[in-house]
């Protein structure tokens, strides 16, 4: 499935699979969108700039973002669970 992202640092949106944390070109943290891919390539040109501005503002920004809900089940959580010191059990 495909998702869109905003990066902060680049200003720029982002149509990526599955639900990234990292930019693809500077690797800083992004924004996952409550737009759909379907209307995101609706959008004309001027539609896609006026996205990107509103993006850029940080009170917009949370608005037009989501929190994907079940990271918990997605890989890229897993591999970070695993990278993780675990803590000792003490019986």
């Amino acid at each position: 499935m495909m998702y869109m992202h905003y990066c902060k640092r680049c200003h720029r949106v982002y149509m990526l699979n599955g639900h990234k944390q990292n930019c693809p070109k500077c690797r800083d943290a992004i924004t996952e969108l409550k737009l759909s891919y379907m209307d995101y390539v609706a959008m004309d040109q001027d539609a896609r700039t006026q996205l990107c501005i509103c993006c850029a503002d940080e009170e917009q920004l949370q608005k037009l973002s989501t929190t994907y809900r079940m990271y918990k089940y997605s890989k890229w959580y897993k591999d970070l669970q695993k990278q993780l010191p675990q803590p000792a059990i003490i019986a």
